[in-house]
């Protein structure tokens, strides 16, 4: 693991601890999300792809 980000978020009144953990290695480029249920999971990912492209950087596109 490279990092570990801690944040919080808002659902109604309370707010819930979230953690991010980060690792890179070689092989396909692909990024896994977990904790969610599946509809969560698939707008997620979608959600980072954008923020990576609107950070001025690139998703890797080959092995």
């Amino acid at each position: 693991m490279i990092t570990k980000v801690l944040t919080a978020t808002l659902v109604g009144v309370d707010a819930l601890k979230v953690e991010v953990e980060v690792d890179i290695s070689y092989g396909l480029p692909a990024f896994n999300i977990v904790g969610l249920p599946e509809t969560s999971v698939k707008e997620s990912r979608e959600r980072v792809r954008a923020a990576i492209r609107n950070s001025g950087f690139e998703f890797p596109s080959d092995r």
